[in-house]
């Protein structure tokens, strides 16, 4: 092997993880989920307790299921992960759509203050 050759293999293992995979080898180029949003603070419960191999279930899929056993965030099942949360909710989305996962979204409305409050205090401010 020539020099440059061992260079270029190298640049593909990390010295503690292995081959690194690119985020966008684990969802096969695709940048957003198939069904969902899914916010950092969704929280995922998995619909099964055990998952076997099925065609388009890649080894991040099975883990995804195995953490989510018990109820996690996306922003959590992520940093398990140790993957991009864009790559996340990719595979999110694959769940969702094989209803391997369940998805509760956070409620955004609960103990917001009323529209007329703000309005109020932002003329309050160009009172002043």
């Amino acid at each position: 092997m020539t020099a440059q050759g061992d260079v270029a293999d190298h640049q593909w293992v990390d010295d503690h993880a292995g081959p690194v995979v690119r985020p966008y080898a684990v969802t096969g180029g695709r940048a957003r989920p198939v069904t969902g949003t899914f916010d950092l603070i969704s929280l995922v419960t998995a619909t099964r307790a055990d998952v076997a191999p099925e065609v388009g279930l890649g080894p991040e899929h099975l883990a995804i299921v195995g953490l989510c056993q018990r109820m996690l965030s996306v922003a959590e099942v992520a940093a398990h992960l140790d993957l991009p949360v864009g790559t996340v909710r990719v595979l999110l989305g694959d769940l969702v759509a094989r209803n391997l996962v369940q998805i509760r979204e956070p409620n955004t409305t609960v103990g917001l203050p009323d529209h007329s409050i703000f309005e109020a205090v932002i003329n309050g401010l160009r009172a002043l």
